[in-house]
Formats: C-alpha cells, structure tokens, sequence
C-alpha cells in the first residue's frame, strides 16, 4: 500500500484523537519537534521495544545490554569526532526569521544533492534558484550558509570538579557502548564475536520542520555494536554484515509488519560514507513525504575503540583466550530510531476500510505482539451481573501479563469499531449464556468473525486463541 501526501496529516489527526501521540505543549501553542506519547502510544512503543529485544538480544547467546548515563566526560565527544564534525549546514530567512538544514531545502525544491558542498556554493545554490520559504510559501531572503553543532550543550557550568569540562546531551548511545567495552568484557568474561545491544534517549539540534515524528530532537535509539576479530579479508565482515541484514529485514517484515514494498535497502556509496565506516546500508522506508531512512546498518571498523584507547590512553584491546592474540576488534553497528518505527509501523497498519452498503471501518492491522491490547473484553450489558463476571474475567487475564482493555460503554457494534482502530485483535463479549455454562463470543479483529463452535468458545480456553 502506498502513501500519499495526505496520509500523513490524516495519521496525525488519527493518533491524537486515540491517544498515540499528542503534539508536545499543545496548550501554550506546542514546541517544534517534540511530541508526547498518549496512553495506547506508550504501549505499542513499549512492546516494539520490547520485540526489538526479543529479537535481536534476549533469542541470541552471544549479546549482553547495556544502559548508559545520557551525560559523559566531554572527551568522550572529542574522541567520537562530534565536536568537530557533528555539524549540519544551516540556513535562514531573514523575513520569518525561520531555520533550515540547507541541504534539505535544496533537495526538497531542486532535487540536487549537495553532501560535500561547501557552505558558499551551498549559499549560491539557494539565492540563484530563488529557493521559496516552506513554511511561508513566499521566496526567503536567505542568509549565508553556515555549519552549526548539533549537540546540545547545557548550560549547567559543570559536573564535578573541572571548570573546563563541556557538558552535552549525549546526541547517540554508541558511544556510551565503546566507552563500557573493556568493562563487559571483563564483567560478563564476554569472547569475540559479541554483541553489546542498549535501547535509550538520544538528542539532537534537530530544526527541519514538519513530517511528524520523522526527525525530533528527543528520540529513543536502539541500537548494537557487535564486536568481531579484525577480518583477514572483505568476504569475513560482508558474511556476518549480510547475517545481520538479514536480521533486521525478518524484523521489519515478520515482526512490525511492514510490507516488503514499502522497504528499500540502500547502499551507500563509497564517497558518501562516514568517515568510521567502510560499508552502510540504510533501511529505508516508503514514507508519505518521500522514501527516507527508517534505519541503518554500518561496519565501523576498529575507528571507535582506536579513538577511545588514543584519547584516554587506556588500553581497549581484547586478547582471545584460545589463541592470546591482542587485537582491537572491529564493530559492526545495527541501529534503528523507536520513533520513526512507531511512525512506519502506524502509517503500515491503518486502514479505512469499505465494508459495503455504506457501511465501513478504520482498521489498524497491528501485528499481535504489538498491538496496545492483546484483548479487549465487553459485557453485552451493564445489568444482570455482566459487567462483574466481565470485569472478572479481565482481572484474569491481567493477571497472566496479558494486555486487555475494557469497555461497557456504546452498543457492541460502537465498541467492535473502537477496538478495531486502535488495533485490539480480539474482542471477548460476555453475555447472558456466559453466566449459564461459561462460554464468550471470540470476534476477529481482521476477519470480523467469530471463531469456536457455532460462534463460542469456553472463557478457559481462551489461551488457545489469542495466545497462539
């Protein structure tokens, strides 16, 4: 299913009207970039999380996690590279006073791609195409063009006892990774090849408006550095590199259900690579706004753990018990923004769907083990002691560390839609014959129909069904 232009503002609308995502300070006019996750939002973000972990670290003997501090000693960024060349080139107009990242503003208008320009060709760019204002719609009167950190530095003078000491929001968790590998090691008593897996907040100067969630300047990455021994040739790192492409489409397919034609694996090429980096390939997805990067994949080499061992002075070499052999290993790095997930997940599963004679349903077609409720469980009515045995009934299956929501309120039919388009799976009524011989309608989210013998199946076999 492909996206058009108008999907995205109908998804954002759709999102803070269920109570996904709500648009950050909303009452004193919002904030750009910043967006709060509503009640069913913290749920499917919290279990795509928690699939990524299943996936790529809790079903694997060889990976350990990891969860660093946001601050760091401020030689950690210089030893990265990030005080120095983590910089966007910035433009703005002088009549709005509104901030661009140039090269967004020319590849949107002119399709031209600029990586490697200089700021005054950048700047030459924009003022002889007469480059328009996006949000204005009216041609900018554009300042030069000019590099600007990414980092936020805070104002907080220091941390501790050195006066001279920078203090930033760390903008990646790789790095808290690097710094912690001789600790793992020696901790978890860890051998090559394995991998250090950490899930956590990242920030950045991030000041391209619009496209929702796409890019924001507080997100959650979840991210590997997969140590292996320094290869004796391309075909030792490309086979493991391959393995772990492999890994991550099975995830976006089989586990977040995004369509194989909604995703594109990209190579970069060479002269469009990080400086760290000797292969990436980006998983990119078929977003409303143009097919961009939803995640990436990249063999850094040995640069990270070199940097660190040459600025810190301490030695970051690993020695393999079998052979003793000393060597810096080399890292391969799969990584992947939770919010620009959520947001290809969500633009994957909604539906509106045509029903027929007039009739038809917004749909959103989670994968089970992400929906916000695995189930939702309905009294036919508020009366005759349904609503207490339907209650009951959910106590149960919470209890069972099952997902369930509950809800009396609307005939059946107003409640089988509401459950439909914030994904539930299933929905259990409890009626009349329920209080008789213990038996509920089981209704499919996706086929709107009722499973079991003639429509019903025993409360206690329930399991059965939603679990398999």
């Amino acid at each position: 299913m492909s996206h058009t232009k108008d999907t995205l503002d109908t998804l954002m609308k759709f999102t803070a009207r269920t109570g996904f995502v709500y648009q950050g300070s909303e009452i004193y006019g919002g904030l750009a970039n910043t967006w709060d996750f509503g009640p069913k939002g913290v749920l499917l973000k919290n279990n795509i999380k928690e699939a990524w972990r299943n996936h790529f670290v809790l079903s694997r003997s060889d990976m350990y996690e990891l969860d660093s501090d946001i601050f760091m000693n401020s030689k950690v960024w210089e030893a990265s590279g990030h005080t120095s060349t983590f910089a966007d080139c910035m433009v703005d107009d002088k009549k709005s006073k509104h901030r661009f990242r140039a090269d967004h503003l020319i590849e949107d208008q002119l399709d031209i791609d600029v990586e490697g320009r200089s700021p005054e060709e950048i700047t030459e760019i924009i003022r002889s195409n007469k480059l328009k204002n996006p949000i204005t719609g009216e041609a900018g009167d554009w300042t030069e063009a000019r590099y600007m950190n990414m980092m936020f530095e805070t104002n907080r003078d220091k941390i501790g006892n050195d006066p001279s000491q920078k203090i930033y929001l760390r903008p990646e968790t790789a790095q808290g990774i690097f710094v912690q590998f001789k600790s793992v090691v020696q901790s978890e008593r860890a051998q090559v090849p394995f991998g250090i897996a950490q899930i956590g907040k990242a920030f950045r100067n991030e000041i391209t408006p619009g496209n929702f969630m796409y890019r924001i300047v507080e997100f959650e990455q979840m991210e590997i550095e997969y140590f292996i021994a320094p290869p004796e040739n391309d075909e030792d790192w490309n086979t493991i590199f391959e393995q772990w492409l492999e890994l991550q489409r099975s995830f976006y397919i089989d586990k977040m259900g995004i369509s194989e034609e909604n995703l594109v694996a990209k190579d970069h090429v060479t002269e469009k690579l990080s400086h760290y980096s000797k292969r990436t390939v980006d998983w990119e997805y078929k977003y409303p706004f143009g097919t961009k990067e939803l995640s990436g994949l990249a063999y850094r080499t040995d640069f990270d753990l070199s940097q660190h061992a040459q600025t810190s002075g301490k030695d970051l070499s690993y020695q393999d018990p079998q052979t003793n052999q000393k060597y810096i290993p080399h890292v391969i790095e799969p990584s992947v923004g939770v919010e620009r997930l959520v947001m290809a997940v969500l633009l994957e599963a909604y539906t509106e769907e045509d029903l027929g004679n007039g009739d038809s349903r917004i749909l959103l077609k989670l994968p089970y083990d992400i929906a916000p409720y695995r189930v939702a469980i309905l009294p036919l009515m508020k009366k005759d002691g349904l609503a207490e045995q339907a209650e009951s009934f959910a106590q149960e299956l919470r209890v069972k560390g099952i997902s369930v929501t509950y809800d009396k309120s609307g005939s059946i039919g107003k409640r089988y839609r509401r459950q439909d388009e914030i994904g539930t799976p299933w929905c259990v009524t409890v009626d009349y014959q329920t209080l008789e011989d213990g038996t509920v309608t089981l209704r499919n989210r996706d086929t709107m129909e009722q499973v079991g013998e003639n429509g019903r199946i025993a409360f206690t076999e329930l399991d059965k069904y939603i679990l398999s």
